[in-house]
Order: structure tokens, then sequence, then C-alpha cells
């Protein structure tokens, strides 16, 4: 059974930084697609970052130079950078991982990311 558990969301002030991991279990990790997707407040959830098995990244354009989106194979955990953090950032994130980038996916349960004042 696949289980993903993120962590490390927590309250930041603008410009802070944070370091999100999702840690797997129940999967041949280095196998698998990686992503962190986030969902706002009446938002639909949408891609930040994925990192393939071979170690390949994307960003969504609003995090490009801010965020890093990494992997340890040996841990089965990913992980995501977030630096230079802005208030449109606050998001619940969520880790997903893939064995084919067209399938759905399995998905962890999420942590709050508030960036604040």
């Amino acid at each position: 059974q696949v289980q993903l558990v993120e962590s490390g969301g927590e309250l930041v002030q603008p410009g802070g930084s944070l370091r999100l991991s999702c840690a797997a279990s129940g999967i041949i990790f280095r196998l698998y697609q990686m992503g962190w997707y986030r969902q706002a407040p009446g938002k639909q959830r949408e891609l930040v970052a994925a990192i393939t098995s071979g170690g390949n990244t994307n960003y969504a354009d609003s995090v490009k130079g801010r965020f890093t989106i990494s992997r340890d194979n040996a841990k089965t955990t990913m992980y995501l950078q977030m630096n230079s953090l802005k208030p449109e950032d606050k998001a619940v994130y969520y880790c997903n991982a893939k064995l084919r980038s067209w399938h759905e996916g399995s998905w962890g349960q999420g942590t709050q990311v508030t960036v604040s004042s």
C-alpha cells in the first residue's frame, strides 16, 4: 500500500524559507515520478514542481528560481526547498507519486504553508 507523508509546512513571514518533505513507502521509490502540488482556498490544485525517476525537473512559472525540488532515493524521500516565499504561496501542499506520467498517482494528506507577516 502506497503511503506518502508530507511534513514541514508552517507559518512563515514573506521572504522566508521552508523545506517540505514527502516520505514515501510501499513503492519502489526510485522508479516513480514525484511531484509537489498545491491548492489554495477557492482554487484548483496546481502543479508546483515535479522530478522524474531520472532526476529531470520542471517547475511552475510562478515558482521558478525560488523553489527547488529534489529526491533522495536511499531515504525514499522527496523535498521542496522554498525560498523567497510570498503570500500567494499560501496553500496546502500535496505530494504525488506516479509510475507513469499519465497516471493519476497517489496522494499524501497535505501540509499547510502559510505566508504572512
